[in-house]
């Protein structure tokens, strides 16, 4: 129950012998004090009960700590027993001596002999009210119990040490240290006003003191406001903050989804600490978040050069060698950790993400299976935390079975998400809804769409999801009046204007989405709400065919956030389509698959930028790995039908084109664009044309 540093303050209030005994061994100070008292000692003078006599005490005390110290070195009881006496000796010739009273009790305290202890320093505090040793030593019992009781004694202990430390405090209105061990007793008491006027008072003596500011960070980390402990961190100068301090503000950044903030803060903790390897291992994993994979290489290189056993940085390790596309490294270091951690889940499902990434679908499922089936629970019962997993791996597992056109059996995953419960129970509806979207089975994601409708009446997003379905199903009046519904004139109007702002342009109302972003746009202050800002009004003019003034938007999104893999691929395939600085979209949409390589539109993109620089071998590979990702999207078999009759494969070619036709036939008309679709219709006429005139040529004359 004891916080970290309520056991560091106890330390250093501990008893601290007289200095000019430390010179010699205790042996031989032994001697010495013998020596000096047999040869300087006064006798005792006849009203020695009533006068003091300071040359007895001090020998005794002398001996008493001789005493102690052979005591805590060889172990001995003995001379345990023998301090306790010489201490005792001490006060006969000198009762009323505070130093000898208070180093009586602190002995005890030192020897183990808490009760004793208590009892004297009591004793101490009934006679002298004001004595702060006693206090200090009450105190530190009490706080060094705490972690020894529950229940109704730990609170009854925890009483004691406030009441002592806010008597201390009293005492010594100037001591930081008083001040922040009662703020953290209140702390733990869960009274945060009180702590935080502890800790505030503290910084009002030592501003810039570490364990103050660590104090006043901690406290609000706890109540559950990071930004407040950021604002403490920061608050300190960069040049005057410790490692510590940069250590906390990196975790805090941590919690707050901030990783560059992170990593540069354990980059900062790690310059003044550079042997710190929890501030390395925090440093990779915020390097990692961020996309900065070839930083957070470096920095597990060090961690597994330490520590060649570390197996969480060996998972993260193989992770950056699959996302860099290096599978068989990737194995090799999973199958290593293996050996050191056979049943860890996170390194089983970094190897199903793994066979996923190779395409080996069956492995990644079997991976997957071994998950869900040990976290499974027959009462259905789960923490918070088992929930997170489970929703981990059915997602994942529900994922690969739509990259396999198994829509049956990752609707089935993601009613188990439902089954979870809260959030969790969101997430799988919308889950569901895509999945039907993608099979083309819109009645039925329209069905589940009512359904989380129902199941969730208060909940915006919910509304906005059934909102969007009835739209796309031609419910357009129905689908407006629900998600303006949700309005409430307030900036939390924010996304349900963003929300209407989609809808408006998937039903080609440009002017009026354009207003809706306007609105939007008032009320963002973020600079992450300010960028998908930027990206929607990108698409808005892509759509409406404005290429210079979506161009000039999707630019200033990717200035804002130069990784952001959307907006690279966005901005690069729409160069590609216009044939356009075709260099610059291909490093742009090399990119965004290096940040996310199984996600099938980049692909086609890739093999897009490929075909339009004429480099049709790489422009295949790529649109085949698409459409092993996905084969329901038209755009894919188009770019593939357009390789093949390059390359002079008509026959292919016109597979492709008819299977285009197909899924523009089945998709939603706001998924198609008219002129894409009278362009492969086209393509797809003039082929058959050409196929008829080539079988003509060979049939033989008559």
């Amino acid at each position: 129950m004891t916080m970290p540093f309520l056991r560091s303050a106890l330390r250093r209030l501990s008893f601290v012998p007289v200095a000019s005994f430390r010179m010699w061994t205790p042996a031989v100070a032994l001697l010495l004090v013998t020596t000096a008292a047999v040869g300087q000692a006064p006798a005792k003078p006849a009203d020695a009960v009533k006068t003091p006599d300071r040359a007895s005490s001090y020998y005794h005390y002398g001996l008493a700590h001789l005493y102690e110290e052979m005591a805590v070195n060889a172990g001995r009881p003995d001379y345990a027993t023998q301090a306790v006496e010489q201490y005792k000796l001490a006060l006969d010739a000198d009762p009323n001596s505070l130093l000898l009273q208070d180093g009586l009790a602190d002995l005890y305290f030192r020897l183990g002999r808490i009760r004793e202890a208590v009892q004297a320093a009591q004793e101490q505090v009934g006679r002298n009210p004001d004595d702060i040793a006693a206090h200090e030593l009450l105190g530190k019992v009490y706080v060094r119990s705490l972690g020894d009781m529950q229940g109704a004694q730990a609170a009854e202990m925890l009483k004691l040490a406030i009441g002592e430390y806010e008597k201390l405090v009293k005492l010594k209105p100037k001591d930081v240290e008083a001040k922040l061990v009662l703020g953290q007793l209140y702390g733990v008491d869960h009274d945060s006003v009180k702590a935080e006027k502890q800790f505030r008072a503290a910084q009002g003596i030592d501003s810039n003191s570490e364990e103050v500011v660590l104090n006043m960070a901690r406290l609000y980390t706890e109540e559950g406001n990071p930004q407040r402990a950021v604002d403490v961190l920061v608050g300190v100068p960069e040049t005057d903050r410790t490692a510590r301090m940069e250590f906390a503000l990196a975790a805090t950044y941590d919690q707050l989804k901030k990783p560059k903030e992170a990593a540069a803060a354990y980059k900062r903790s790690l310059d003044m600490e550079p042997d710190n390897l929890d501030a390395q291992k925090g440093m990779a994993s915020a390097l990692l978040l961020d996309g900065q994979l070839d930083e957070a290489k470096k920095s597990l290189d060090v961690i597994l050069a330490a520590d060649p056993q570390d197996v969480q940085s060996q998972i993260h390790l193989s992770e950056i060698q699959r996302r860099q596309g290096h599978y068989k490294e990737a194995l090799a270091t999973l199958e290593k950790a293996k050996t050191l951690a056979p049943d860890n889940a996170e390194l089983s499902y970094n190897e199903a993400l793994l066979y996923d990434a190779l395409g080996d679908f069956p492995s990644a499922i079997a991976g997957l299976d071994k998950l869900i089936a040990a976290s499974t629970h027959p009462e259905g019962n789960y923490s918070e935390q088992e929930k997170g997993n489970r929703y981990l791996f059915l997602d994942r597992e529900a994922s690969i079975y739509r990259e396999e056109n198994k829509s049956t059996e990752a609707i089935a995953a993601y009613k188990l998400i439902v089954a979870l419960g809260g959030d969790f129970t969101i997430r799988g509806y919308q889950g569901e809804v895509d999945t039907y979207r993608e099979s083309h089975q819109f009645k039925e994601a329209t069905a589940v769409a009512a359904e989380a409708a129902k199941a969730f009446p208060k909940d915006k997003n919910v509304q906005l999801m059934y909102a969007q379905q009835l739209t796309d199903m031609g419910k357009v009046e129905e689908g407006m009046a629900l998600a303006k519904a949700q309005l409430t004139g307030t900036t939390d109007d924010r996304d349900v204007h963003l929300q209407l702002a989609v809808m408006k342009i998937r039903l080609r109302q440009f002017k009026e989405a354009g207003a809706e972003l306007d609105i939007a746009t008032a009320s963002a202050k973020r600079p992450e709400e300010k960028r998908y800002i930027t990206f929607l009004r990108g698409e808005l003019y892509d759509k409406s065919k404005q290429y210079d003034l979506a161009e000039a938007e999707f630019r200033k999104a990717l200035a804002a956030d130069p990784k952001d893999p959307a907006i690279l691929n966005y901005l690069g395939y729409m160069l590609a389509d216009r044939n356009e600085k075709l260099p610059e979209a291909l490093e742009m949409i090399k990119t965004a698959v290096e940040l996310d390589p199984q996600n099938y539109a980049y692909l086609d993109s890739l093999g897009w930028v490929y075909f339009r620089m004429g480099q049709n071998a790489l422009a295949e590979q790529n649109l085949h790995k698409a459409i092993e990702r996905s084969s329901a999207d038209a755009t894919v078999h188009d770019h593939l039908g357009q390789v093949y009759e390059k390359t002079g494969r008509l026959k292919l070619a016109v597979s492709q084109w008819e299977r285009a036709m197909t899924e523009y036939a089945q998709s939603l008309p706001a998924d198609s664009d008219p002129e894409d679709v009278a362009k492969v219709r086209h393509q797809l006429d003039g082929a058959r044309v050409k196929l008829a005139k080539a079988n003509v040529a060979k049939e033989p004359k008559q």
